[in-house]
């Protein structure tokens, strides 16, 4: 009953919202999400309890939008951590986690790449905080993790953080570090990409991003080879506003291209509605992408939520 009342609240509060954006991107965007905020998110089928796996130097489990368990041998990675059913009271998940909070393993790192709801969730810390070592976060973000049994670090564009042969460095990008509309342009530096590095592997996490040649190939000079990119390919409209901070499926694949990546896993699509994408519109134009794609670029597919792949085996 208390949880079917703060829904009924946020429905509210996200129409009133709405009406007072009046015909803007934001109301359009709250309207649409205050029509799913009582729905039910969809169950993922055959969710996994055990992602640890043995057999794996390198595997990643989509966990829903830019959340991603990594294995890097014996090591963890989460990205972006968003278990709650709600991001800043506004956008309600359209599909569950694809694992299950207290199904984590021990995780070695936690990456926080910018301040937005859909990507730092302050109330998922509180499910995750037991199994978590460290966070990293740009400049700026600190401040907006609860505190908890974890280290926190703020890691500046090409900072390295190393722990027990871990390393993980901040690698410029182009996004926005604000978390509230207000302070959209108060915090200049607080978003980030990462490059995790260990035995030999090297994992590369967009975060969320614009495409930016001159960007992905300065990354490309320090680490010339990428076996596996996280890689945003949404959303995708209005593009005059979503462009100047995101990647449509093309860029992405070009990026990756660029990065000389290896494989690529798609995220930021489908989880929350943040966007005008329509459902599905985001992964048809990565079908028609990948279909036009040309040489050199990395082993592409659209991955479902709650699947893990093992990249690269023992």
């Amino acid at each position: 009953m208390i949880a079917a009342r703060g829904a009924l609240c946020a429905a509210a509060g996200v129409v009133i919202l709405a009406l007072l954006a009046g015909c803007t991107t934001f109301g359009t965007i709250s309207w649409r999400n205050a029509m799913v905020l009582l729905r039910t998110p969809d169950p993922v089928a055959n969710r996994i309890t055990t992602p640890a796996r043995p057999e794996a130097r390198l595997a990643a489990l989509w966990i829903g939008h830019a959340t991603v368990l990594v294995q890097l041998d014996d090591k963890f990675i989460l990205t972006d951590p968003v278990f709650k059913r709600y991001v800043g009271g506004l956008s309600a998940r359209l599909i569950e986690p694809g694992l299950a909070p207290e199904n984590l393993p021990r995780v070695d790192a936690v990456l926080v790449s910018h301040r937005h709801f859909d990507h730092l969730s302050t109330g998922t810390f509180a499910l995750i905080e037991h199994q978590v070592a460290a966070v990293l976060t740009p400049p700026g973000a600190a401040a907006d993790v609860p505190r908890g049994p974890y280290a926190v670090s703020e890691l500046p564009a090409w900072q390295a953080w190393e722990r027990d042969g871990l390393r993980i460095t901040a690698v410029p990008v182009r996004h926005s570090g604000g978390r509230l509309l207000a302070d959209a342009a108060s915090h200049p530096e607080a978003f980030t990409g990462f490059v995790v590095e260990y035995h030999g592997l090297v994992v590369f996490f967009a975060g969320d991003t614009a495409f930016d040649a001159a960007t992905f190939q300065a990354i490309a000079a320090r680490f010339p080879v990428v076996d596996l990119a996280l890689m945003p390919i949404g959303p995708i409209k209005p593009e005059a506003e979503m462009l100047p901070h995101h990647m449509d499926p093309a860029q992405a694949l070009a990026a990756s291209r660029i990065l000389r990546a290896r494989h690529m896993l798609p995220i930021h699509f489908g989880t929350f509605i943040n966007s005008f994408d329509e459902p599905g519109e985001v992964e048809a134009a990565f079908g028609r992408a990948l279909a036009a794609r040309s040489a050199n670029t990395p082993e592409a597919s659209l991955w479902r939520v709650g699947e893990l792949r093992v990249v690269r085996d023992r």
